[in-house]
């Protein structure tokens, strides 16, 4: 009988490799993910868990694709229960409410085109109300490390399912933290995209004005591969954007607020040593730091629930909470009924938008070619402290992600250092929609950081073709770890042809006499991904050493010098970027 090497934690690469290599098949991975939900089902992570034969159709689709050109092919994803999958019922956490969609929302058919296998709908605190993950019919959502603390919400299914090895990515929403806060306390990344990036079609709306959809995955690379596949305007969509995330780099500073956050719960002191260690390793990532002053942030959390913007949850979920009394959990309909209070009128609505502006002009001047730095959550409990003190614990959860989509930002929740062990803590970092490039480029130095404790070695790579910035093959760079580090040239002795393929790529050839100096990027790899990365290549193309034009020799793209016989030289363009621009 065959053995199945299934990682415990899933993630995009892995699998791919071990599809590619013929070790696993998607049939086995979906397999083994019905026998851990079933094993797990004491964590409440589900209301459709993995069945096979709901599943199966989706298995049938990929005999239709070719794994080479769909960037998820086989690859197993939760969605929250609030974002529609067709022919599956949406209930948002509400039985009552229950509905079943005929089309998919529009992230999850992207999605699904691109190969992505949907196993599932999961649990959340009810209309995505709440950061605990206790608020529920279908039962709390138990933390994945320790089950007697809390998981987050109200994505918490989402969370807990890549957690638990039964996704490799999920879907939440993010509304006030809810796609950052189950990250860190289930040792996850948590991205959540600028206002409007991802389409929020067949979403049921908390906040319209405020909702996005996230992802969590096990590492960045993989919740940034999500992002290339789902990101872009859907023109159905009112509230969807044209916003464009550009290659990872890094920002001229970060900002750390001068008042030392303040943490609460039974773990506060772990916290706070957690996030002094946070800043130290921020330290030493060798760019200049700010302090800046963030009262104003907390003053634009308030507006969330203390203020008008209560009342939006209100207009999208009174009428049902009004027709269906007991429908909704008391502590759910008690901060939705909050929306309806008289002093929330027109008035006091305008008001708190002028000073929105005010905040988020003031956000947006600090963070200009800057990444601001907080801590994810304010404490964490355990379930029956949360059952006890449902509104307070909830409040100090969010002291510091309820400002994000006020103030329009993108954030990206990474860990940290653990505040003790099974007790996860994680950092959050801020940008403005301009800049969501720094706070991916930043988290991935922070991340690098971490697991470079860990004996994890790179290597840089030079990069002339479609794997560049802007080019179709950049999402193999990223799904492999890579990150952006400069753009360069190569010596003066080498020549680039343009290759008889579809579609057209360059080759990059060392002459042993002068020739053209050719403009390249210098991107830097984990050697653990680079043999992977390298078995994608196709002849007459392989990996090499480049001589850059400062002396120094990297691993990069080269090409067979017999390939030169029929392909058209194309040196005098000076790089791949100039030429392809010519041929369009």
């Amino acid at each position: 009988m065959k053995t199945l090497n299934i990682p415990q934690l899933l993630s995009i690469p892995e699998l791919k490799g071990k599809y590619q290599s013929k070790e696993l098949t998607p049939e086995d991975v979906i397999q083994e993910i019905v026998h851990r939900a079933e094993a797990d089902k004491e964590y409440n992570i589900w209301i459709t868990p993995p069945e096979m034969e709901k599943i199966k159709p989706y298995l049938e689709q990929l005999k239709q694709m070719d794994p080479e050109q769909t960037p998820l092919w086989g690859i197993p994803f939760a969605i929250k229960d609030n974002i529609d999958l067709a022919g599956i019922p949406t209930t948002s956490g509400c039985p009552e409410f229950s509905y079943t969609p005929n089309e998919h929302a529009t992230v999850v058919k992207r999605l699904i085109e691109a190969g992505a296998i949907p196993i599932g709908k999961a649990n959340l605190d009810q209309f995505a109300t709440g950061l605990v993950g206790t608020r529920s019919p279908y039962g709390e959502t138990k933390n994945s490390l320790n089950p007697e603390l809390i998981s987050g919400g109200s994505s918490s299914g989402s969370a807990v399912s890549v957690a638990r090895g039964m996704a490799a990515f999920s879907l939440g929403t993010d509304t006030a933290g809810s796609g950052r806060v189950p990250a860190a306390l289930n040792n996850l990344v948590g991205y959540k995209p600028s206002l409007g990036a991802w389409p929020i079609n067949g979403l049921v709306k908390a906040c319209a004005s405020l909702d996005c959809i996230n992802v969590f995955a096990n590492n960045l690379s993989d919740a940034l591969l999500v992002d290339e596949v789902v990101r872009g305007v859907e023109n159905t969509d009112p509230w969807s954007k044209s916003i464009t995330r550009k290659s990872n780099a890094l920002p001229d500073k970060i900002c750390l607020v001068k008042e030392p956050p303040t943490f609460y719960g039974p773990f506060a002191q772990n916290y706070k040593q957690a996030w002094e260690k946070a800043v130290v390793r921020i330290e030493k990532l060798g760019i200049p730091i700010e302090y800046i002053d963030g009262s104003y942030l907390a003053k634009a959390s308030a507006i969330l629930y203390e203020g008008p913007w209560v009342a939006e949850r209100w207009a999208e979920l009174g009428e049902f909470i009004t027709r269906n009394k007991n429908a909704a959990f008391p502590v759910t309909e008690n901060v939705l009924r909050s929306g309806a209070k008289p002093e929330h009128d027109a008035a006091s609505l305008f008001k708190a938008i002028h000073k929105l502006r005010e905040f988020t002009q003031k956000a947006h001047q600090q963070l200009k070619n800057a990444v601001l730095v907080m801590p994810t959550c304010g404490g964490t409990w355990t379930r029956d402290q949360v059952r006890e003190n449902p509104i307070e614990t909830n409040s100090h959860m969010g002291l510091y992600t309820n400002h994000c989509n006020l103030l329009d930002l993108s954030a990206v929740a990474v860990p940290a250092h653990a505040a003790k062990e099974n007790l996860p803590f994680g950092i959050t970092l801020f940008s403005n929609s301009e800049n969501e490039h720094f706070i991916c480029g930043l988290a991935d130095l922070f991340l690098h950081d971490r697991r470079s404790l860990q004996k994890r070695e790179t290597t840089l790579v030079a990069v002339c073709g479609l794997h560049m910035r802007g080019f179709p093959l950049e999402k193999q760079m990223i799904e492999h770890g890579a990150v952006f580090i400069r753009e360069a040239k190569t010596a003066p002795q080498y020549k680039m042809i343009k290759l008889s393929s579809q579609p057209s790529k360059p080759g990059l050839i060392r002459l042993n006499e002068p020739g053209a100096s050719i403009e390249v990027e210098v991107w830097e790899m984990p050697l653990s991904q680079l043999g992977s990365f390298v078995s994608l290549i196709p002849s007459p193309l392989g990996i090499g050493k480049v001589v850059l034009e400062d002396g120094s020799e990297i691993p990069g793209f080269i090409c067979e010098t017999s390939a030169a016989k029929t392909a058209e030289d194309i040196s005098h363009t000076g790089g791949w970027r100039y030429a392809s621009a010519a041929l369009k």
